[in-house]
C-alpha cells in the first residue's frame, strides 16, 4: 500500500516536470500560438470609452429623473389615471304657460385625444384610411387633426359631430385599430316648432377656436350658445361638467373605473313668451305672404304694463335644428346666400324708415313745447310748396287737429309741426331729436337678445360730418313723417307707443321671466325701466285718444278694426326703401284701449298701400288671442 502511493507521487512530479520543460522549451512562433499580450495604449482606449459611456448615461439618468422627473410622472400618472368630462345636460327652456320649446335628445361625437397617437407616421396614415371608411367625413378634416396636433395634449379635439348609430357600432369593431380614437357621450338639442322660434331661441352648436380664446374655462368639445337666448342666457343654460376617475392602458382605452362626480345640469328658462301667440302671428304672417308673393315680415307683441315679450317673429325664417345637428357647408352656403337673409333677425337687427308709426311721438313733443295746443287746427290742400320744392299729402284731409291728423295720418299737420309752416312755428330736427330720443329711438332698447342695433335719429351735424351736406328744411320735413334719414327697428317703434299705452314708462324689453336652477332655486328677471314720468300724463291721453280715432274715426286708416270685440288703438304707417323704391307697411296698436295689456307691431316688406297687409294680420291676431280663456281670466 505504501509503495503504491509513493509510486503515483513520482509519477504526478514527473508529469508536472514535463509540462514545465515544454513551457520554457517553446519556440517563438509557436508561443505567439499560445498567447496574444494587449497593448496598453488599447486598453487604455477601452478604459476611456467605458468611462464615457458610463458618464453620458449618468448625466442622461440626473436630467431624465432630476430636470424632466417631475414632468414624466405627471404624464405616466395621467396616462394610467385620467378624468374623463362628463357633459352637463344644457338647461330647458318653456314659455310662460310651461310649453317645453327644447329638449336635449343623447348623442354621440368622435373624439381625438392627442397624447394616445401612435408616432409612427406609417400607422398614423392607416388609422387616417380607417377612419374614412368608418365615418363620413367633411373633405380635409383628418388631413388638418393629424398634421398640426400637439403631441403632448390631452384637450380632445372632435372628428366628427353627431355620429350616426352605424358609425358607432362599425367604429366599436375596430376601436382596438384607432387608439387616441374614442366615443364621445353628449346631447344634442332639438328645438319644437323651430321654423316658429328660431330668431327668438337662436341655437347652440360646438364652441370654435375663436371663441375658445374668450371662453378659456371651455372645452373642444363644449356646446356653446350661438344666438338668440341661447347666446344671451348661455352662463345660466349650460351646467356645470363632471368627471370619470378612470384608468387608461397606453392607448388610452379605459381599464377600470374609479368613481365620478356628476355633473350639475344647467338653469331652465321660463320665457315671457306666449308659444301659442308666437304660432298665431308667424302662421298669419306666412299665410299673408304666400297669398302676395311677398318674403319678408316682421311682428312683435309685449305687455306695455311691464315690458315682457309676449311674441317675436322674423320672417323668412329657418331651421336651428340644422345648426344644433351640425349643418353641413352646403345647408349654410344656402342660408347666407338666400337674399331674402333668413337668418337675420329683423325685429331688433332690421332697420327701416319708420313712416307715419313716428307721428304719435312727435304729436307729444310738438304739445309739449307749445308749438301747437289739443285745438290747433292746420289745412291739409294735399301738400305744401316751399321755394320750388313740394311736399305731398298721400291725400287732402282738410282742416285736421292732432287727434285726427293722428288717425288720418295727416302729412302736412307733421310737416307743419316739424319743421314749421305758415304761423306754425315748428320743432325743428333738434326738438325733434330730443323727444325721439326720449322715447328709446336711436339706442339700443336693450332687449335680452343678442343682435340689436341703434337706428338713427339725424341732425345736421350727422349729416355733414356723413354726406358732407348742410341741413335743409327739407329735411325737416321728412323726418317729421318717418322718412328721409330716419331709421328704427320695430322693436323700437314698438318700445316707443307701448310707452304712449301705459301712460309714460319706457321698459327695457324682457323675454326671460325666470331663472330656475338645478336645485330647484327661482330667480325672477326684474323689470327694468329705461324711464318713466317724462311727458305730462294729459298729452299722452290726447296722443292715445288720436290712435284710438285711427280705429273709430269715419277717414281712420284702420277702421277695419272696428268690428273687434275689444277696442284697439293704432297707427298705420309707409315707407320707401331700397333703391327700387318699395314700400313697406307698418300697424302699430295696443289694446284693450281702456286698460293695455298687449301692444303689438306687424310689418310687412314690399306692399304697396298704407298698413294694407299689416292691419287684416293684426285683426286676426287680435280676434283669436282676446278670445282665448287663459287670456280673458288672467291679469297678467
Amino acid at each position: 500500500m505504501f509503495f503504491f502511493g509513493r509510486k503515483n507521487e513520482y509519477t504526478m512530479e514527473k508529469r508536472g516536470m514535463e509540462i514545465d520543460d515544454a513551457v520554457l522549451t517553446v519556440t517563438e512562433s509557436d508561443a505567439a500560438k499560445i498567447e496574444w499580450p494587449l497593448r496598453r495604449a488599447v486598453i487604455r482606449s477601452f478604459w476611456g470609452m467605458a468611462v464615457i459611456a458610463l458618464s453620458v448615461l449618468a448625466v442622461r439618468i440626473a436630467y431624465l429623473n432630476v430636470i424632466l422627473g417631475a414632468k414624466y410622472q405627471q404624464t405616466a400618472e395621467e396616462n394610467s389615471l385620467r378624468s374623463l368630462v362628463i357633459p352637463a345636460p344644457r338647461g330647458i327652456i318653456y314659455d310662460r304657460f310651461g310649453k317645453q320649446l327644447v329638449y336635449n335628445t343623447p348623442s354621440m361625437d368622435v373624439i381625438f385625444t392627442p397624447a394616445d397617437i401612435p408616432e409612427d407616421q406609417l400607422r398614423q396614415e392607416e388609422m387616417m384610411r380607417l377612419l374614412s371608411s368608418t365615418f363620413v367625413l367633411d373633405p380635409g378634416v383628418l388631413d388638418e387633426l393629424f398634421r398640426k396636433f400637439d403631441r403632448t395634449s390631452l384637450q380632445p379635439l372632435i372628428i366628427k359631430e353627431r355620429v350616426s348609430q352605424e358609425e358607432a357600432l362599425l367604429f366599436l369593431s375596430r376601436s382596438r385599430d384607432l387608439p387616441g380614437i374614442s366615443l364621445y357621450k353628449t346631447t344634442k338639442r332639438h328645438y319644437t316648432d323651430s321654423l316658429i322660434f328660431s330668431h327668438l331661441l337662436g341655437y347652440e352648436g360646438k364652441i370654435r377656436k375663436e371663441e375658445l380664446e374668450l371662453h378659456p374655462e371651455y372645452l373642444l368639445t363644449d356646446a356653446i350658445g350661438k344666438q338668440g337666448i341661447e347666446k344671451s342666457y348661455e352662463a345660466f343654460l349650460r351646467g356645470k361638467r363632471g368627471y370619470q376617475q378612470a384608468e387608461v392602458d397606453a392607448l388610452g382605452q379605459v381599464k377600470k373605473e374609479l368613481g365620478s362626480i356628476q355633473p350639475t345640469p344647467g338653469s331652465d328658462l321660463i320665457l315671457n313668451i306666449d308659444a301659442d301667440l308666437q304660432k298665431k302671428i308667424f302662421d298669419s304672417l306666412q299665410e299673408l305672404l304666400e297669398k302676395k308673393d311677398l318674403k319678408r315680415a316682421v311682428a312683435i307683441a309685449l305687455d306695455p304694463r311691464s315690458g315682457a315679450v309676449r311674441a317675436l317673429v322674423s320672417l323668412p325664417s329657418f331651421d336651428n335644428n340644422l345648426f344644433a345637428e351640425g349643418i353641413s357647408s352646403e345647408a349654410y352656403q344656402g342660408l347666407i346666400n338666400d337674399p331674402a337673409l333668413p337668418l337675420f333677425n329683423r325685429a331688433v337687427a332690421g332697420e327701416y324708415p319708420p313712416g307715419s308709426t313716428i307721428k304719435p311721438v312727435l304729436a307729444v313733443a310738438a304739445l309739449t313745447e307749445g308749438v301747437i295746443n289739443e285745438s290747433t287746427q292746420i289745412e291739409s290742400r294735399g301738400g305744401i310748396s316751399v321755394g320750388n320744392f313740394f311736399f305731398g299729402d298721400w291725400k287732402t284731409h282738410g282742416f285736421t287737429d292732432v287727434r285726427r291728423a293722428i288717425a288720418v295720418s295727416s302729412d302736412v299737420f307733421f310737416y307743419s309741426i316739424g319743421g314749421g309752416y305758415g304761423s306754425v312755428p315748428g320743432l325743428g330736427m333738434e326738438r325733434m331729436k330730443k323727444y325721439e330720443n326720449l322715447f328709446g329711438y336711436g339706442n339700443k332698447t336693450g332687449i335680452d337678445v343678442p343682435g340689436e342695433t341703434d337706428g338713427l335719429i339725424p341732425d345736421p351735424a350727422w349729416k355733414q360730418d356723413v354726406i358732407g351736406e348742410r341741413w335743409y328744411i327739407g329735411d325737416d320735413y321728412h323726418a317729421a313723417i318717418g322718412q328721409g334719414f330716419v331709421l328704427a327697428t320695430p322693436l323700437q317703434i314698438l318700445n316707443s307707443i307701448a310707452a304712449i299705452a301705459n301712460g309714460g314708462t319706457l321698459y327695457v324689453p324682457r323675454i326671460v321671466r325666470e331663472i330656475r336652477s338645478a336645485d330647484g332655486k327661482t330667480t325672477v328677471v326684474d323689470q327694468m325701466v329705461i324711464r318713466k314720468d317724462f311727458i305730462r300724463p294729459d298729452i299722452l291721453e290726447i296722443a292715445r285718444e288720436g290712435m284710438r280715432a285711427t280705429i273709430m274715426d269715419s277717414q281712420g286708416t284702420a277702421q277695419a278694426l272696428r268690428a273687434l270685440p275689444v277696442a284697439v288703438a293704432g297707427k298705420t304707417g309707409t315707407a320707401q326703401f331700397g333703391n327700387d323704391k318699395k314700400t313697406h307697411g307698418w300697424f302699430v296698436s295696443f289694446a284693450p284701449y281702456e286698460d293695455p295689456s298687449l301692444a303689438m307691431i306687424v310689418l310687412v316688406e314690399g306692399q304697396g298701400e298704407e298698413g294694407y297687409n299689416a292691419v287684416p294680420v293684426t285683426k286676426d291676431v287680435y280676434e283669436w288671442y282676446f278670445s282665448r280663456p287663459e287670456i280673458l281670466g288672467s291679469d297678467e
